[in-house]
Formats: structure tokens, C-alpha cells, sequence
């Protein structure tokens, strides 16, 4: 990540369309779905799920075209980063930058914590008598190999991540076509009663926690927005990206779910003690191609569980170091390893982050912790970069914008009225659990952390406001046609 545009002897512009796409759609389409059907099921109380997926997707499109306008006005590397800390920079300097690699430190770990949990889940699949202490070394000693993996330095990394892919799409077809040859309509599309009673308190609450799951799912979608400095002819490539992988994984979600509503009757998903709840693909593929088929099929996921975890936390550290090291968060999160070249503190932080995130997930439940990791995410990322297109907009007219929002703000709106939907009724979609206030409380923490830290580097407040407009100055990209 570099808040800067991209120059010569830095990044180069070589990732296309078809490149960039496929970066998206791997991001966001890891061991998600193959965890959270039972949940969304859960959320709406039936088939009806299907809303969820439906309401994410929309979401996910609202917010993408802000991500999209955004990325292509700005294409270096480094998302949110550096749009937060263009838009702000005017009344708050660094306060919003600062804020962002704050919570990431905490939101990037606990999404990790997810595919920990999903880890454990799918094992218990294949290990059925797994004790609930069991399962929790094994979490902790799953990200104990990763952060060690990690740590003495990794090469290859790109087919590392091609493997994963391959090992997902594989994973998520077999699925799908197994549910094809066994699909019941009537069972997918047989819906209790009230099951769209719109006037009913129930089904906005559950509405809300499906869209929360839904958004969590698509996660993901912005990948190419953080390497803007590597995508060629970013103007168009950006947005086209944004765009085609959030309808792609669409249409792959939809299939996975229908067709897995098609073979499991909906009561079983929300039966903690059938284990359609918590590994609901092997389910699928025992009740269609017969148990061999469901313990391969199970394998590849722990191969995809494992593979996320590796990746996210890989990326992941990479956020505080780069901000360290533009003088945007503490100095020691600029050093790396001596001889591995790696950043140290960074991916030990997110390491014991993600594995107190499982330990929370276990403790509670799966539903909890991506309300958790959402709302922390809500206002620093989803709700502030929304505010930072109209900023923008006003502050720097003459930006170069080779990507205007469609139907502008109609989007924005429609997405943050989607991320304030998630906040408001957070709580009581986890009760007791208090994520809402967790959040603000983390929020706080990262006040209170900005002012020791502007503090000590005596800028704003406490020094003079440094305001940098480098994108009004810089030429635009090297136009280049995206690779077919």
C-alpha cells in the first residue's frame, strides 16, 4: 500500500481485466458461503434466505460504484487509505487515514478469525467425536502454522494464491452440481408462514442480520481498488472489475444456495445438533453422491480455509507497515524482518488478533463475530468513504474522473442507508453480545491512540495541518488496453 500515484521505478501497470476480475472474485468467494447458508437460513427462518444473498449483492453494487468513482479518480495503491486521507486532510490531517489502519487492524484479523472457525467447523465433519477443547487447539495451532509459515518468508506467493482458487472453484462446482442431480423445487421453494410479512418487526431484524451475512460474503469486491497502482488503464478497468466479479460471485452464490435449499430441508441448517448446520456442503454431497464424495469434498474446503487465513494475514500485515512508513501510524510498524524482509510487528499483532477472534467465534458463535467485524468496519471504511466521494466532489472539482458515479448520489445513498441498516440493528442481532458498543468503545481507543501518536510526531493538532492535493497534480495513467 502506498498513498502515492504510482512513478517511475515503482509499481507497474500490468494487471488487465480478466486479471483483475479474477483477483476480486478470489478474494471474495473463499470459505464464506460454505459457512454461513446455515446462518442466513437462520436470520430469515426458511428459504426465503435467498433475500439475504439478494440484499447483499445490491449492497455490495451500491458501494462498489463509490469504490469504483473513487479508485479510478485516484489510482495508486492503497484504497481506503488514501481516499480518506485525500477527503479529510482539509479539517482532520491524518486523524481518518490513522482511524482506517486502526480498525483494519482489528476488522482484516477477525474476518481471518472467520475462515479459523469455518476450519474447525468442516473438520469436525471428518473428526465427529472432536471435543469442544479440541477443536479450539486446533483453531489456535492453525494460525500458530500460519503466522510461523509467514514469518520465515514465503515465496511464490501468486500460485499459492492460484492454488486456493483453483481448490474454491472446484469446491463450490462440485457443490453446485451434486445439488443439481438431487434438487427438489418444492423443497426450496416451499416457504413457512408470514415468511414475507413485511409489516412484522421480525422480518426487518431478520432482514438486517441477512444483509450483514450478504455484505460479509461479497467481501472482498474492493481488492483492486488497493492495487491501483498495478491495474492497467485503471479509469475503466477499476470500475468494470468492481462490477463483473460482485455479479459473478452473485450468480455463483445464488446457485450454491438454491440449490443446497433444494437438497436440505431448511429445519435441518438451524438444528445445532445435525451437522447440516455447521458443514452444510458435506451434507449436501453425503446426501447426493454418498460419504466419499462428501470427505473429498471436505478436504478441499479445509484446503480453502487454510489458504484464506494464509493470504488475508499475508496482505493484511502489509496495512500498518505501509502506513508507518509514510509517517500515517506508530514507527514501529515500519520495521521488517532483517533477513526475510517482512513486517514483524504488523503480522504478529493480526496473528493474535485472529486467533482471539476464534477463540470469541467458538465462545459465541459464527453470527457474532461477522456482526463484530462489520460494525467495527462501518464507520471508518463503509460510511466514511461515502461522505469522502461528495467531500471530494466539492474540495476537488477539477480532480480527474475518468469514472463518474452512475445516477450519482442515488447509489450513495442506497448504500449508506445498507451500512447504517447493518449498524442500527446489530445489537439486537446479537444480544447481549453488545457489538455496537464494542465498536464505538474501539473507535475511542483509536482517538485516544491518534493523540499520543500526533502527539509525539507533532502534527495536527498538535502541529501544523499538512494538506497534499498530489492527485490534481499528477499526469493521468498510462492509458493501456485491458487484457481481454
Amino acid at each position: 500500500m502506498s498513498g502515492t500515484p504510482s512513478a517511475a521505478g515503482g509499481f507497474v501497470r500490468r494487471v488487465g481485466l480478466f486479471q483483475a476480475i479474477a483477483i476480486n472474485m478470489s478474494q471474495m468467494c473463499g470459505i464464506g458461503p460454505f459457512v454461513t447458508i446455515p446462518l442466513m437460513v437462520a436470520a430469515f427462518g426458511g428459504p426465503q434466505a435467498v433475500i439475504g444473498f439478494v440484499a447483499g449483492a445490491l449492497l455490495a453494487l451500491a458501494d462498489g460504484l463509490v469504490w469504483a468513482e473513487l479508485g479510478a479518480a485516484m489510482p495508486g495503491s492503497g484504497g481506503s487509505y488514501v481516499y480518506l486521507r485525500q477527503a479529510f486532510q482539509y479539517r482532520t490531517g491524518r486523524l481518518m487515514p490513522f482511524l482506517f489502519v486502526w480498525t483494519a487492524m482489528l476488522f482484516i484479523p477477525l474476518i481471518m478469525s472467520t475462515g479459523v472457525v469455518g476450519f474447525v467447523q468442516y473438520l469436525g465433519y471428518l473428526v465427529p467425536d472432536m471435543s469442544r477443547t479440541t477443536g479450539d487447539l486446533v483453531g489456535l495451532g492453525m494460525v500458530a502454522l500460519v503466522v510461523l509459515l509467514l514469518w520465515r518468508g514465503i515465496e511464490h506467493i501468486a500460485r499459492i494464491t492460484a492454488v486456493m482458487w483453483a481448490v474454491m472453484i472446484t469446491s463450490v462446482l462440485l457443490v453446485i452440481v451434486a445439488a443439481a442431480t438431487d434438487f427438489s423445487a418444492a423443497r426450496a421453494f416451499t416457504y413457512p408462514a408470514h415468511a414475507f410479512a413485511l409489516s412484522t418487526g421480525h422480518f426487518w431484524v431478520g432482514f438486517a442480520a441477512g444483509l450483514t451475512i450478504g455484505i460479509y460474503d461479497y467481501l472482498g469486491y474492493n481488492t483492486t481498488a488497493y492495487m491501483g497502482a498495478e491495474i492497467k488503464d485503471p479509469g475503466r478497468t477499476l470500475p468494470r472489475s468492481i462490477v463483473c466479479s460482485i455479479l459473478g460471485i452473485m450468480a455463483i452464490y445464488l446457485l450454491l444456495q438454491i440449490g443446497t435449499l433444494g437438497v436440505i430441508d431448511w429445519e435441518r441448517m438451524t438444528d445445532p445438533g445435525d451437522v447440516a448446520s455447521t458443514s452444510v456442503a458435506s451434507a449436501v454431497m453425503e446426501e447426493t453422491w454418498g460419504k466419499g464424495a462428501a470427505d473429498t469434498v471436505t478436504v478441499l474446503i479445509l484446503i480453502t480455509a487454510l489458504a484464506s487465513v494464509f493470504t488475508g494475514l499475508l496482505g493484511g500485515s502489509r496495512v500498518p507497515y505501509d502506513a508507518a512508513r509514510e509517517g500515517v501510524f506508530f514507527r514501529p510498524y515500519a520495521r521488517l524482518h532483517p533477513r526475510h524482509r517482512f513486517p514483524t510487528l504488523g503480522l504478529a499483532t493480526m496473528g493474535v488478533i485472529t486467533a482471539v477472534g476464534f477463540l470469541i467465534g467458538r465462545h459465541t458463535d459464527l453470527a457474532t463475530l461477522i456482526q463484530l467485524l462489520t460494525t467495527v468496519m462501518v464507520i471508518v471504511q463503509a460510511l466514511a468513504q461515502v461522505v469522502a466521494l461528495s467531500v471530494l466532489r466539492r474540495r476537488q472539482p477539477g480532480l480527474r474522473r475518468p469514472y463518474r458515479m452512475w445516477l450519482y448520489p442515488l447509489p450513495s445513498l442506497l448504500a449508506l442507508a445498507g451500512w447504517l441498516t447493518i449498524y442500527g440493528y446489530a445489537d439486537k442481532n446479537s444480544p447481549g453480545r453488545h457489538p455496537i458498543e464494542w465498536s464505538l468503545a474501539w473507535l475511542a481507543l483509536g482517538l485516544v491512540a491518534f493523540a499520543v501518536w500526533a502527539r509525539l510526531e507533532k502534527v495536527w493538532p498538535f502541529g501544523p495541518k499538512e494538506v497534499s492535493e498530489e492527485y490534481l497534480a499528477a499526469p493521468p495513467p498510462e492509458a493501456e488496453p485491458a487484457e481481454a
